[in-house]
């Protein structure tokens, strides 16, 4: 079977700190948690940086942050997985769903200005499947109307726009390390942020509302355990270091996909000119006229692993039922798109053979 995705990391590459970890019997609060968050910090060029369980556990925080609560509304970006609206839902705060472009996958700028009100409290924007087209666009409407940006970039370490990483352009950040992500530790995730104040509260949040004064702990506020682990911590921070090659790696696949698949009628995900797209998830929107789910099943036949390439949020059985009908450009791209096989090494040959052959 073609994988979707291999991590790109070894035992080899963390086993001397892995060791040193067992060794001092310090997995938690340690030296290379502390590194791996400056690294993140240094690498995005965000002022501040945390790690955390989850980028659904870092996205919940960051609304929690900013106070949202019952009879709030915050505008979400309709193609992603529904951990982004989700945080909302449990804050019993309103998700309001904003369609995106079918081109870039990415909120429309006219959508998130026809769907705030006196109510929004803040704007999650989603780079989808890790493509930051059109950020900066929609971080100027918000601040036009003095509304926070949450960027959901749990696909998007290493991209960038305009010359700017995602981590250093919305008001929070979220990243994730899951599995599928080009940067794993297993679980796990951060918030990045340029604003003082909030850094300050986030650090005392994440580590069950304290504070160490004269060597002691002192509870200043109430608060949680979404810490990350030393072991994790040393995966992100060998991942972090080669990130760039990766990026420029699934770039380059990326590019051989689009040649080998010229003409059938696939058409790859759009980014922009100052955009870098860390190619996360690679996907496709089918040819018009095919069944992408039989081309899932399909292609598994052929040993090839392919899936979906998200979903429409306002589409899913909970939302709809609870909100009415579904976003117009979301819904479709959610019946439409397909990942494909996207690792240093993959047979893009082979995956397009498998491909054609279904059509």
């Amino acid at each position: 079977m073609i994988k979707l995705i291999k991590p790109y990391i070894s035992f080899e590459e963390v086993e001397t700190e892995f060791r040193e970890v067992f060794e001092s019997g310090w997995f938690t609060r340690g030296r290379f948690v502390t590194s791996f968050a400056e690294e993140i910090a240094r690498y995005t060029g965000a002022r501040h940086a945390f790690l955390a369980t989850s980028a659904t556990t870092a996205l919940w925080l960051c609304l929690k942050l900013l106070e949202i609560g019952p009879g709030d509304e915050v505008v979400v970006s309709d193609f992603s997985f529904p951990a982004t609206a989700n945080v909302v839902e449990d804050l019993g705060a309103t998700p309001v769903f904003a369609d995106v472009s079918p081109d870039t996958f990415n909120m429309l700028p006219a959508q998130l200005a026809s769907k705030v009100s006196p109510r929004t409290k803040a704007v999650i924007f989603v780079d989808a499947l890790g493509n930051p087209a059109g950020l900066h666009e929609i971080r100027s409407i918000c601040r036009e109307r003095g509304i926070p940006l949450v960027e959901d970039a749990a696909c998007a370490i290493g991209s960038s726009e305009r010359g700017v990483r995602c981590g250093a352009i919305a008001d929070l950040t979220c990243f994730s390390f899951h599995p599928r992500k080009l940067l794993t530790t297993g679980e796990g995730g951060a918030i990045t942020t340029g604003d003082a104040a909030w850094a300050e509260r986030l650090a005392v949040k994440l580590s069950h509302g304290s504070v160490i004064k004269d060597g002691k702990f002192d509870f200043v506020d109430y608060g949680y355990n979404f810490r990350l682990s030393e072991l994790q911590a040393v995966m992100g921070i060998k991942q972090l270091a080669k990130l760039d090659a990766i990026v420029a790696s699934r770039n380059a696949i990326r590019a051989a996909y689009i040649e080998e698949l010229a003409g059938t009628g696939f058409i790859e995900q759009k980014g922009a000119p100052d955009v870098v797209h860390n190619v996360q998830s690679l996907v496709f929107r089918v040819p018009r006229g095919v069944d992408r789910d039989a081309l899932i099943v399909h292609l598994k036949g052929e040993g090839v692993e392919a899936t979906l390439g998200t979903y429409c949020l306002s589409g899913t059985t909970y939302y709809q039922k609870k909100y009415g009908a579904p976003q117009p450009n979301a819904w479709q791209l959610q019946q439409e798109t397909l990942t494909l096989p996207c690792f240093e090494g993959v047979d893009v040959g082979a995956v397009c053979r498998a491909l054609r052959s279904f059509l």
